[in-house]
């Protein structure tokens, strides 16, 4: 389904809820998508677009008028869900799911308390190269949607909010997996022929 996915919806929505309140969140989802739309090579074709929506969506749930539970992929996948549904835009459960779940966002549950609720509403993707894709896109973008390293971009996260909060908690347990899903992502980019 993931080529039925209108990217300039995406695209539109994740302006509109961004791009004002949070410029810099609106910069870094931008990056993500370009991340992302590097990565479309390694993905079968029907998969880029679902990838380039997640990547410019994943985000969206920071915005204030959207943020109810203060979890920003659960808040985000619920908004997707409930003022989105599936329509016309190819907005559906493999959508939802994978901005529910970006960067091993069960682990963040858990230190929230939601984990529950996130794996009953979105549960994780079957598919682990668009998982693996989207947190390489994500955790490979500094927050103003510059290309970094995974290693600088987490330790920028536990810069910003501290090693010892609920963030810095989540994304030092979170390492090993982040680094484990880039280098699948990287041997999959290997594995790509050559063109010319």
């Amino acid at each position: 389904m993931g080529g039925d996915v209108d990217i300039e919806w995406a695209r539109s929505i994740a302006r509109a809820e961004l791009e004002h309140a949070l410029p810099r969140r609106w910069s870094h989802s931008q990056g993500v998508e370009r991340a992302a739309e590097k990565l479309t090579a390694c993905l079968p074709a029907a998969d880029a677009l679902l990838l380039r929506a997640s990547a410019i969506l994943h985000d969206v749930g920071y915005a204030p008028r959207l943020a109810r539970t203060g979890f920003h992929p659960l808040d985000g996948a619920r908004f997707l869900r409930d003022e989105h549904g599936v329509d016309e835009h190819g907005v559906d459960e493999q959508l939802t799911r994978l901005v529910a779940n970006h960067s091993c966002a069960l682990l963040e549950a858990e230190e929230r308390g939601l984990r529950g609720e996130l794996e009953a509403e979105f549960p994780l993707p079957q598919d682990r190269l668009l998982v693996d894709a989207l947190i390489y896109a994500d955790m490979t973008t500094t927050p103003d949607g510059s290309r970094t390293t995974q290693s600088s971009r987490i330790t920028e996260i536990i810069g910003r909010y501290g090693p010892d909060t609920l963030v810095g908690r989540f994304i030092q347990r979170a390492e090993p997996e982040i680094m484990a899903a880039t280098r699948r992502i990287e041997r999959a980019l290997q594995n790509q022929p050559r063109l010319g």
